[in-house]
């Protein structure tokens, strides 16, 4: 079905964006199963971290749902909510991140209430997913994602988690821009650390009021560091390999 993989562009990037035009297409139908991950990995000619990030990216976007001991399937393709083609870059994000402010302020006020010993345990792993990732010389988006994504499913609200789900990609995207300006700054990278863990603290503390301040807080300050940031900064986004007109 597939062609190997190769060249300069992230190969995750690149076997998500395959697969996601097999779904775009309707090659992969509404309840189609994907190919398992020997044979992607067969096909494409990349590894198996490769393709579980790939297939993550898309579950993150809404495409596809992995079932316990079944594999991977594509969901009902859904509309396109967002258009942002007429904004810029800087204005793209700006918007995400105003979405983000709204949104995770109260799946951490929920969460404060709701989140169970296992719940925690997820939050705590994608925290230390994040460090990880960063001292390797990664740009931690992905976990970075997990952990807001983690707090959205510890609050036992099936709609905040669809609607999470619904703008992966969008909230990704927008991620990676906000982590990339971060990275250029070891303040920086030290602050966001704090705020995150200033989140969790108060979710762990079961004080609702100030995980929503906390996770405002953060999302506040990822909107005043980027504004910090210079035009060189915003010319090397295009680089990133982000697309922010990408709908769910």
């Amino acid at each position: 079905m597939f062609s190997k993989v190769s060249g300069p562009v992230r190969l995750a990037d690149r076997v998500a964006a395959i697969l996601a035009e097999e779904i775009e297409s309707g090659r992969l139908a509404e309840g189609d199963k994907l190919p398992t991950e020997v044979e992607l990995v067969k096909q494409l000619g990349v590894s198996r971290t490769v393709v579980r990030e790939a297939v993550s990216r898309l579950r993150n976007a809404g495409l596809v749902e992995p079932r316990q001991g079944l594999g991977v399937y594509v969901l009902p393709r859904r509309t396109r909510p967002l258009d942002l083609e007429a904004a810029d870059t800087r204005s793209k994000v700006r918007q995400i991140v105003e979405v983000r402010r709204a949104l995770e302020g109260e799946a951490a006020h929920l969460a404060a209430t709701r989140a169970t010993p296992a719940d925690l345990a997820r939050m705590r792993q994608a925290l230390t997913a994040i460090d990880a990732a960063v001292a390797v010389g990664g740009d931690g988006a992905e976990e970075d994602l997990a952990f807001h994504r983690s707090i959205a499913e510890s609050t036992g609200n099936a709609v905040m988690v669809s609607t999470v789900r619904y703008l992966g990609e969008v909230l990704r995207s927008g991620i990676r821009v906000t982590r990339a300006n971060e990275a250029r700054r070891g303040d920086f990278i030290e602050a966001v650390r704090q705020e995150h863990h200033a989140i969790l603290a108060a979710i762990e503390a079961g004080a609702a009021e100030e995980a929503r301040a906390a996770a405002r807080r953060h999302l506040k300050h990822a909107a005043s560091r980027l504004q910090d940031a210079d035009d060189g900064f915003w010319t090397e986004t295009e680089d990133l390999d982000v697309d922010l007109d990408a709908g769910p």
